[in-house]
């Protein structure tokens, strides 16, 4: 097993670092308490954002920009990004990020519950990023699977629960027991859906790769 503070902080040793901007929004999220995602998923985006040079991005929970922010920089020029954002206190300070990084005409925040506005939404994102309430992850799947396109990426962050989800039920705090079972149902969808193959990997919290493919192919063997 190399997955130990040792390799992953030789690993983050070559990262070349995002933009100052970006390195200065995370510090002051970092300031107040607010959460953005890990260093390393971080490098995963931007690799994705290369590989994957998606056009048409949708974001399930903004926080304060930050994430939006980093697909922004990595993505193709002109890419068009919406993102949901229920919390009222961060909703003006990731529009006022999106103006001091000049995305706001790339970048529309959508304000209130991702439920409903995931069910009113319309149209195809070929990549979406999936970053909010966790326990709500297999409560958003249907309409996401309906938004993603074909040859589309769907990104989960904070799949593994900093190691909760793979202990017994037990185990966990009663508090946490909703969002562990939830979680594990969704990984469970994800990787035996018949329009998805998926990859979970230990990165950051846990990230999970799912790819739309066509005509219910995944999972299927010659």
């Amino acid at each position: 097993m190399i997955n130990t503070e040792r390799m992953i902080a030789f690993i983050d040793s070559f990262d070349k670092g995002n933009t100052p901007l970006l390195n200065e929004i995370e510090q002051e999220a970092k300031r107040d308490g607010v959460p953005v995602i890990r260093p390393a998923t971080q490098k995963l985006l931007r690799f994705l954002m290369a590989l994957q040079e998606p056009v048409r991005i949708l974001e399930v929970g903004t926080g304060v920009g930050f994430s939006a922010l980093l697909m922004k920089e990595y993505a193709p020029p002109g890419c068009q990004i919406t993102t949901i954002e229920k919390y009222e206190k961060r909703i003006p300070v990731a529009q006022r990020n999106f103006e001091r990084a000049g995305g706001e005409k790339q970048i529309t925040l959508l304000a209130g519950d991702a439920t409903d506005i995931l069910r009113e939404l319309t149209g195809c994102f070929d990549f979406i990023f999936m970053d909010a309430a966790k326990g709500q992850y297999i409560h958003f799947l249907p309409d996401v699977m309906r938004l993603l396109a074909e040859g589309g990426l769907l990104v989960s962050d904070n799949v593994l629960q900093d190691g909760d989800v793979l202990e017994s039920r037990f185990a966990v705090t009663r508090r946490n027991r909703t969002i562990h079972a939830r979680m594990r149902e969704y990984l469970y969808e994800l990787t035996h859906h018949p329009l998805l193959e998926t990859v979970i990997l230990p990165v950051g919290d846990g990230s999970a790769l799912s790819v739309k493919v066509s005509g219910g192919k995944a999972g299927k063997r010659g």
